[in-house]
């Protein structure tokens, strides 16, 4: 089996390479497992391929027909279409966020149609597909109302893979992913990065501003059970998805204050003391747009799992990426 993850250099990609690489197998569209032969990752700037004969590595613009059609062929039996421009950028720059969040993917799907072999796709979507006046609880099947030009075209997205596969030219599930927290690395341009920045960067001996309220509710996932969702996601059958082929993932509602409170009980008064509170009315307009809490039900009984609460995701955050045991 050959696989392909688009935002291979990403930190869902090279997390998602790493545990595919040691699983060493997927299953097929027929439920059969196969051999992991080689896995390309394509990004706009070059992966870390691990030292792995197995993997390859592609830097190239997603938005490239031509890219697209020397990625996708007869051999490529699952595609991971992770690359995206992040909710604020997306928001700021309204054409590179249609270039590469909707334009790629329909580029990419019309690859697979050509292609004709049908190949297994696994697309992430977001919370932020949702918007304007929501239940308490949102359903997987609550109307789509995004308030933001990320959203809109997660949601377009969403629509377009459902509508591929039910013509029969790929075998597409939709992933709705919630924010992801806590993630390694730098700060990004998306909106929810304060998630991340609010714990990472004082546990890093750094201060950090949080743009929102700490009543703010948020749906939550660490990177942990993420890659473990997006490969059992994979795995599904077809025909235990129904018709409707995208699922919210299960996750954890919090507030920004329990947040902090976990970071407190987990790291101490110190660490805690390093968050200063400095609302942003934009960044708080369009994650308070989003659902604070949704039904888990489904992907829970299709065998998906989230964390315990916000304390294992500071801990798993710790012994991931801090490396301290």
């Amino acid at each position: 089996m050959n696989v392909l993850i688009t935002g291979g250099a990403g930190f869902l990609g090279q997390k998602l390479a790493k545990q595919l690489l040691i699983h060493g197998s997927l299953k097929d569209s027929e439920g059969k497992d196969q051999k992991i032969d080689q896995l390309i990752l394509v990004d706009v700037v070059k992966a870390n391929d691990f030292g792995d004969e197995r993997v390859k590595v592609i830097a190239g613009d997603i938005s490239s027909p031509q890219l697209m059609q020397q990625l996708i062929t007869a051999d490529i039996q699952s595609i991971f279409h992770l690359a995206a421009i992040v909710s604020g950028q997306a928001e700021s720059d309204f054409d590179l966020g249609m270039r590469i969040n909707l334009d790629a993917a329909r580029i990419l799907l019309e690859t697979c149609r050509s292609v004709g072999h049908k190949p297994k796709i696994i697309f992430t979507s977001s919370v932020a597909v949702y918007g304007g006046v929501l239940p308490e609880l949102v359903l997987d099947t609550t109307a789509l109302n995004p308030q933001s030009s990320y959203g809109a075209q997660k949601a377009i997205c969403e629509l377009l893979l459902n509508d591929y596969t039910r013509k029969g030219f790929v075998d597409g599930r939709v992933l709705r992913l919630p924010t992801i927290s806590v993630r390694p690395g730098a700060p990004n341009k998306a909106a929810s990065s304060f998630a991340s920045g609010i714990i990472r960067e004082p546990l890093n001996g750094v201060p950090s501003i949080c743009p929102v309220s700490p009543d703010l509710r948020i749906w939550l996932l660490s990177p942990r059970y993420a890659i473990e969702s997006l490969i059992a996601g994979h795995n599904l059958h077809s025909s235990a998805l129904g018709l409707n082929k995208s699922i919210n993932l299960p996750g954890i509602s919090v507030s920004v204050g329990e947040m902090i409170e976990s970071l407190r009980t987990v790291a101490g008064e110190e660490v805690a003391s390093r968050i200063s509170i400095e609302p942003d009315s934009k960044v708080e307009a369009i994650v308070r747009s989003w659902p604070g809490a949704w039904d888990g039900s489904r992907a829970r009984a299709l065998g998906l799992k989230a964390d315990a609460d916000f304390v294992s995701v500071i801990k798993a955050y710790i012994q991931d990426d801090l490396k301290i045991k």
